[in-house]
């Protein structure tokens, strides 16, 4: 961070620096903000999500207390370091965890963001040509718009000796559709099981997916569909698509 720093002042020619060059801060009432990840060196635990999601229990609260001593460390070195520009470690001091939020926590969350984990792999694999090439869909039950966004994996030197983030994706996308097919689990494998969430899916195609807007989607496309599933008493690879689309549409959904 003390050399992101620096290189921040030199490059803005010296200007007072603030904690918006470093992170963002989303205003929301009641003086608290929404915080997160802006720039090479930031709120990101960059290189530490590795092996959460095949991890045992004792794994993932290990990397929860890691990650949480990563984000008070760089709260607090903005805070108190004497390297820090002055005008930063003014501003941190301004802030500080949410009074009224996570009262038996220390006020800290209880949850780490899981922004991404295992995923169903079904019959159709939803990939980045779907939602960019091949966006029409004939099972469609809902339409896809946010961004391809995936943030730094990890940091690594170069040959030529800088620091170097990788897997940070940011790609603008036009609606796409969202096909049922990513809900539904290979035949021999379950017949009674839809999987909004973790659907069926690549890394790339589930950083526009993973957005709570698809998720509703998906979510409101799943309960509508097992209805129908259980009502006509076949499988879920079964049911009538057209029926499940007409059923969306008549509450509303926007399906092209």
């Amino acid at each position: 961070m003390l050399q992101w720093l620096e290189v921040l002042k030199s490059n803005e020619g010296g200007r007072a620096l603030t904690l918006s060059d470093l992170m963002f801060f989303g205003r929301l009432p009641n003086n608290k903000a929404d915080v997160n990840n802006s720039g090479p060196f930031s709120t990101d635990y960059v290189g530490g999500s590795q092996g959460y999601a095949e991890g045992d229990l004792r794994t993932r609260k290990e990397m929860e207390g890691a990650h949480r001593n990563y984000l008070e460390g760089l709260f607090y070195f903005l805070w108190k370091d004497e390297r820090v520009p002055i005008e930063l470690r003014e501003s941190m001091g301004k802030w500080g965890y949410a009074k009224d939020e996570f009262v038996d926590n220390g006020n800290w969350p209880y949850q780490l963001y899981i922004r991404e984990g295992r995923r169903m792999t079904g019959e159709f694999v939803m990939t980045q040509q779907d939602l960019q090439a091949n966006r029409a869909k004939e099972d469609s039950i809902g339409m896809g718009t946010y961004n391809i966004d995936s943030h730094h994996v990890q940091r690594f030197i170069t040959a030529d000796g800088y620091i170097q983030n990788e897997g940070d994706i940011q790609v603008r996308v036009s609606p796409y559709q969202i096909p049922y097919r990513i809900m539904v689990p290979k035949r021999e494998e379950s017949k009674n099981l839809l999987v909004p969430v973790c659907m069926s899916a690549s890394h790339v195609a589930y950083g526009s997916l993973r957005m709570e807007l698809q998720y509703m989607i998906l979510g409101e496309a799943a309960g509508t569909a097992a209805v129908q599933s259980i009502s006509e008493d076949v499988p879920v690879q079964d049911i009538s698509v057209q029926i499940l689309q007409r059923r969306l549409e008549e509450k509303g959904g926007v399906l092209d």
